[in-house]
């Protein structure tokens, strides 16, 4: 069963690693190794949230998460966007950092690491939202760690509470940080903000109108490749401590990000979010802590050993509830 949802990420695995050890021997298969499993360690929680908006999309669609998604997720998400990034915070010409990123891949990873204000803040703004959003639903019945999430809920009857305290939380950082990168990190708060309101309205609009059925796959198509980018932009800034191949960190993380995306897949072809109830808790908790560490990793190093290892370790507890709440019922 397990071979059967997971054949095709075992495929680019043999063939992304066989090439890198062509390109580069065994030191370039050592490093893809270390990329893959850090791109899998933190992207565990991804694969649970990811899940649970598959779940609302035709087959189709969820075929196509996994064929078009990976390419833009390797793509645009790990490649494209970065320069991207990088350009817009240094001014510079996008095929300028391009040539950078391809032939001086060093000088682009230092870049990379300049533009962290911009990507943190983007990312922590998303991703808290993300986070904050299921803890304060009011009509969330279930709860995990009762003490916290009970009283959550009574501040999600305040209107649009969550986009004031990720507003908060981000306009405190800014007041932290350096005073040439103070405009960047509430710019790219902002917009994280915008952003997430405008994909929640437009699922949400479109979730309504059951002849809208393809626009609405769409549109939960394009929130999880957002998402994605959120969890993923830390992890190629992360890379570059390990490698400055463009090469070695695309095949390492594409190959990661690949096993993820079948790991969503197995998990809503066998229904794993139902039997293990708390696992969508522990996910977003992970969340919450990645969000938390991107805005401390502001004011100073967060080693992403350490963001790993928090996100990992309430996935497990999560799971540990899950499977004591199945045997109990």
């Amino acid at each position: 069963m397990l071979l059967k949802h997971f054949k095709g990420s075992i495929l680019v695995t043999i063939l992304g690693l066989v090439a890198l050890f062509w390109y580069g021997s065994w030191e370039a298969l050592f490093i893809a190794v270390l990329l893959v499993l850090l791109e899998v360690t933190l992207s565990f929680d991804n694969a649970v949230v990811n899940a649970r908006v598959l779940e609302k999309m035709t087959p189709t669609w969820q075929r196509r998460f996994l064929t078009w998604g990976i390419l833009l997720a390797v793509f645009v998400t790990r490649f494209v966007l970065p320069i991207v990034i990088v350009s817009l915070v240094t001014l510079s010409s996008p095929w300028l950092i391009m040539q950078m990123a391809l032939f001086d891949a060093h000088h682009y990873g230092e870049l990379l690491e300049g533009a962290k204000y911009a990507i943190h803040g983007f990312g922590a703004s998303f991703l808290l939202l993300v986070a904050l959003k299921y803890f304060l639903d009011k009509k969330k019945e279930l709860h995990w760690i009762n003490i916290i999430e009970k009283r959550l809920i009574k501040w999600g009857r305040i209107e649009s509470v969550e986009i004031v305290l990720v507003l908060l939380a981000i306009t405190s950082i800014a007041f932290l940080v350096p005073q040439e990168v103070k405009a960047t990190v509430m710019m790219a708060g902002v917009f994280g903000i915008i952003l997430f309101i405008f994909m929640q309205g437009l699922t949400n609009t479109f979730s309504v109108e059951t002849n809208q059925m393809t626009t609405n796959c769409l549109a939960l198509f394009l929130y999880l490749e957002i998402l994605d980018a959120s969890f993923s932009l830390d992890g190629v800034i992360g890379a570059f401590a390990l490698t400055s191949s463009i090469l070695i960190i695309a095949i390492g993380l594409g190959i990661g990000a690949f096993f993820v995306r079948s790991l969503t897949i197995f998990m809503v072809r066998e229904k794993t979010l139902d039997k293990l109830k708390y696992l969508e808790h522990g996910a977003h908790w992970a969340i919450f802590g990645l969000a938390i560490s991107m805005l401390v990793s502001m004011l100073t190093e967060v080693p992403e050993l350490i963001t790993g290892t928090v996100g990992v370790s309430f996935v497990l507890a999560a799971y540990y509830s899950s499977l004591r709440h199945r045997k109990s019922a």
